[in-house]
Order: structure tokens, then sequence, then C-alpha cells
């Protein structure tokens, strides 16, 4: 199996390679578009190879995703944490209840053998 995992890592890395390879070429990446950024006096321009664009807008999606995902399912990591410390509770009440038993059959036993 891990060799399986290996495999498909390696897969992955090649795809990754042949695209990074195939988008060489520059392109400018502009912080706001041209137009606004000549009206308020702030342009700021960048120049990178295309293949570092793609990564990283599949980098920040996985990102995006990832929290998205965890913030999503916060609500259900409590529940069930309300729910285990309500188990728990709910346990240490019946523990509670079964000594209590217990000691009301022992004095009363000690009631009775100390009467006779």
């Amino acid at each position: 199996m891990r060799y399986l995992r290996y495999f498909v890592l390696g897969f992955i890395a090649v795809g990754l390679v042949i695209v990074a390879l195939a988008n060489r070429g520059n392109v400018i990446l502009n912080l706001i578009p041209e137009l606004l950024g000549d009206l308020i006096g702030f342009n700021v321009q960048v120049r990178v190879p295309l293949f570092i664009v793609i990564f990283l807008g599949v980098g920040a999606g996985l990102l995006i995703g990832f929290v998205w995902e965890w913030l999503r399912e916060m609500k259900h990591r409590n529940a069930a944490k309300s729910e285990h410390r309500q188990v728990v509770r709910l346990e240490r009440e019946v523990t509670k209840l079964k000594t209590e038993t217990v000691k009301e059959q022992d004095d009363i036993l000690a009631i009775l053998d100390g009467g006779s």
C-alpha cells in the first residue's frame, strides 16, 4: 500500500513538472486594474512565470477550502464534545446512585445487625 501511495505521489509530481515546463512564459500580474492604478497613482505590477500563478491559485483555493470546511464542521465537533460531556456526566451520576444505593443497604443492615 505504501508503494502505491509513492507511485501516485510520483505521478502527481511528474504531472506538475510537465505543467510547469509547458507554462514557462512570463505574465504580468497587476495588484489592481491598470486604469484604477493610474487614477490613484498606485500601480503594482509583478512579472512572474505562468506556472507560478497557476500553482499559487491552486494552493490558495486549497487553503480557502480547508479553512471553509474546518469552520463548517466546527458546529459538528462542538456538538460531539457536548454529547461526550453529557455521557460522562450521566456515567458519573449512575456511579453515584449505585454507591448511594449500596450505602443505604449497608445502613439498613447495620441497623438490623445492631438491634439484634
